[in-house]
C-alpha cells in the first residue's frame, strides 16, 4: 500500500532526525524527498521517500556496512506505520553508499545469471537483509529464462537463482554464514563469490528538509 500523505510522513521523519541530531550532538544535515522524485532510478527499491544524509559526522552512519543507516530506515518505517514488507518504501543513503551497493548487486545478478545459464546449476548468494534480498529479486526480473527464491531461516536467509522450471534442483551447499550485508555470494557448489560491499561513505550536519517533491525550489 503506498504512503498516502507524503508531507505528513516527511514531517514525521524530519522531527525524528532533528531529535537524533540534537540529542546526539551530531554534525549531520539531511534532505528528504517524497513522491515521484524519490523513485529509485535503478528500479531496485520501491522507495517513495528518500532521505539523503551528509555532513562531517556522516561516516558514522555508514560504518560497519551501513548498520546505522539500516537502523534509521527501520525506525522511520515504523514511525510512519509501514508493514514490514513495505519498509523499502523509505530509503536512507549517505555519500551514495546504498546507490553504489545497488549497482554492485546488479552486476552480481548479471554475473550469476551468466553462470547459471552456462553451468545449469543453481547459484546461491550469501545471507543478506530482507531489503537486499528484495533488491536481488527485482534485479532478476529482467531475465525471462531465470527465477529466484529466498531460502534459509532468520539471519541465514539467502537468495538462490535457478534456470526457469528448475526450482526442484536443490543447491548442493548452503552459503557460509556472514553478517547481513556481508560480501558477495557463493555458488551452489561452494565456489565463486559475488560482489563485495563497500564499507566507506560520507554524510553530513543540520536539517535541510524537503517535503513532497515536485519542481525543485
Amino acid at each position: 500500500m503506498p504512503i498516502e500523505d507524503y508531507r505528513a510522513a516527511a514531517n514525521t521523519i524530519s522531527e525524528f532526525l532533528k531529535l537524533l541530531v540534537a540529542s546526539g550532538g551530531l554534525r549531520l544535515k539531511y534532505r528528504i524527498t517524497a513522491g515521484a522524485g524519490a523513485a529509485d532510478p535503478d528500479g531496485l527499491e520501491a522507495r517513495e521517500i528518500y532521505v539523503e544524509i551528509a555532513g562531517p559526522d556522516a561516516p558514522l552512519v555508514t560504518q560497519r556496512n551501513g548498520e546505522l543507516l539500516r537502523a534509521l530506515e527501520h525506525i522511520a518505517a515504523k514511525m510512519v506505520r509501514l508493514e514490514p514488507e513495505e519498509h523499502d518504501r523509505i530509503s536512507f543513503d549517505s555519500g551514495n553508499f546504498k546507490a553504489m551497493r545497488a549497482r554492485e548487486m546488479k552486476l552480481a545478478a548479471d554475473a550469476a545469471a551468466e553462470r547459471v545459464r552456462r553451468s545449469g546449476a543453481p547459484y546461491s548468494f550469501q545471507p543478506m537483509s530482507s531489503r537486499e534480498r528484495r533488491m536481488l529479486h527485482l534485479a532478476f526480473r529482467q531475465f525471462d529464462d531465470l527465477e529466484t527464491e529466498s531460502s534459509g531461516e532468520g539471519l541465514r536467509r539467502f537468495v538462490v537463482v535457478y534456470r526457469k522450471g528448475d526450482k526442484h534442483v536443490p543447491p548442493a551447499e548452503a552459503p557460509s554464514f556472514q553478517r547481513s550485508g556481508g560480501r558477495g555470494g557463493r555458488d551452489s557448489r561452494g565456489g565463486g563469490r559475488g560482489p563485495g560491499r563497500r564499507d566507506d561513505r560520507r554524510s553530513g550536519g543540520g536539517g535541510d528538509r524537503r517535503g513532497p517533491r515536485g519542481p525543485r525550489r
